[in-house]
């Protein structure tokens, strides 16, 4: 397979201004990835987003993982595999270019280990089947860039932990097996920063904050961007449309009649960070196969954890998903760091340390997560299992992106730049 074009090392400079015109909806990871990279051809960008800030919501609130596809054993197809690994391999050097982060400077999580619950949906054996052939592509993909992938050299075997190694880490009567690989995560508040500093130095991206948009019409070769704010509503007019938004991007594009041709879901989902205390050490570890969760150590000390059931509180399957509050009552939060804790320390005992009671340094944030399908991963054949049906949708000067996964909002932008500038 190809993993796509490597992009050149670091090169801030802007092209000679063109006279393309180009509103982005959504100053999330896709949109702000988007406006740099179409910035960097010249064009005039105007990037709009609802919250004061950019970068507030589900892209800092996530583990950050920058996935090559190991979780995606409900998918037999590898197809979600091989997109991740496309993602994935512009992911790293589309932010050296673009944001100016070498991968020696992210702030990123040891690799990680895939444990397999004793009720995972797959069996150890097909876990291990799956987790050898997405390798296999990594190691096709990155061919020839081995350490395109944050300096991580992709050639090495994936190791299946021996019996006495599993039971001096994780409660064997919890887990069947684990294996090491090369995935990491990046810390999503480094990056958000170094993306809204460098946003903020590219004098011809436009920020429209605060700003609500409600609908794109045609005014003739044009369109035309209705949004309400403060000030009441504006409308202005561009030569391209990208709709980057996140929870409300399928309303937006039904407005342009683009209505979507299959089932999806919204869900909430909240994220814990803290900081252990010192002399408590934690791998970086995803449970798989099912509603499980992760738990992500980052190089500078500060942990992210996530146990689906007793974080994940809403699912909808409207246009539009319901306005969730993205931070929890405090006894909420208490109650969802008491229980993702319990829950997680029945699988590795090394979190036992951590008495729920006496943290102060948790911070509970949710976040939207928007996919193809109407039942959730608790289902074996939920559609959620898979995200290969994603992408850029263009119908003339208006271009939708679906990107997801975080993973993938680098690549998408190459392709929606791709798309209006040749």
């Amino acid at each position: 397979m190809s993993a796509g074009p490597e992009l050149p090392s670091r090169n801030l400079s802007v092209n000679k201004r063109s006279n393309r015109r180009i509103a982005v909806l959504g100053g999330g990871l896709q949109g702000c990835c988007i406006a740099l990279a179409l910035a960097q051809r010249g064009a005039a960008v105007h990037l709009y987003d609802r919250e004061s800030d950019l970068l507030t919501r589900t892209a800092i609130v996530n583990e950050g993982k920058v996935h090559l596809g190991y979780v995606y054993a409900g998918d037999t197809s590898l197809a979600t595999a091989r997109t991740m690994i496309t993602g994935a391999s512009a992911f790293a050097s589309f932010m050296e270019k673009y944001v100016g982060i070498s991968p020696q400077r992210w702030e990123r999580s040891g690799p990680f280990t895939y444990v397999v619950h004793r009720g995972s949906q797959r069996s150890s054996e097909d876990i291990a089947f799956h987790l050898q052939a997405v390798h296999d592509l990594v190691r096709e993909g990155f061919s020839g860039r081995e350490r395109a992938y944050f300096g991580i050299d992709l050639r090495a075997p994936l190791r299946r932990w021996a019996s006495a190694d599993r039971h001096a880490t994780f409660n064997s009567s919890q887990i069947s097996d684990a294996f090491d690989t090369p995935e990491i995560a990046i810390d999503p508040a480094h990056l958000a920063g170094a993306l809204r500093t460098r946003i903020a130095a590219t004098p011809n991206i436009q920020l429209h904050l605060g700003r609500t948009v409600t609908i794109v019409e045609s005014d003739g070769k044009q369109l035309c961007v209705a949004s309400l704010g403060m000030e009441g509503q504006t409308r202005e007019r561009y030569d391209h449309v990208v709709n980057a938004l996140w929870d409300s991007r399928l309303a937006i594009d039904a407005g342009r009649d683009l209505r979507p041709s299959r089932p999806w879901l919204y869900r909430l989902k909240y994220g814990i960070r803290l900081r252990p205390p010192r002399g408590i050490s934690l791998p970086s570890v995803t449970i798989v196969l099912g509603p499980f969760g992760d738990l992500v150590t980052y190089s500078e000390g500060t942990v992210y954890l996530s146990w689906y059931p007793a974080c994940m509180l809403g699912s909808s399957n409207a246009l539009t998903p319901p306005e969730w509050p993205l931070e929890p009552s405090a006894s909420l939060a208490a109650a969802m760091t008491r229980e993702s804790l319990a829950a997680m320390s029945d699988f590795l005992p090394a979190l036992d340390g951590l008495d729920p009671e006496t943290i102060s340094n948790a911070r509970v944030r949710g976040g939207v997560i928007v996919a193809w399908g109407d039942t959730d991963i608790v289902d074996p054949e939920s559609e959620l299992h898979q995200r290969h049906a994603i992408g850029v949708t263009s119908t003339g000067r208006y271009h939708s992106v679906d990107p997801g996964k975080l993973t993938m909002a680098p690549w998408f932008a190459m392709v929606v730049a791709g798309r209006i500038f040749g």
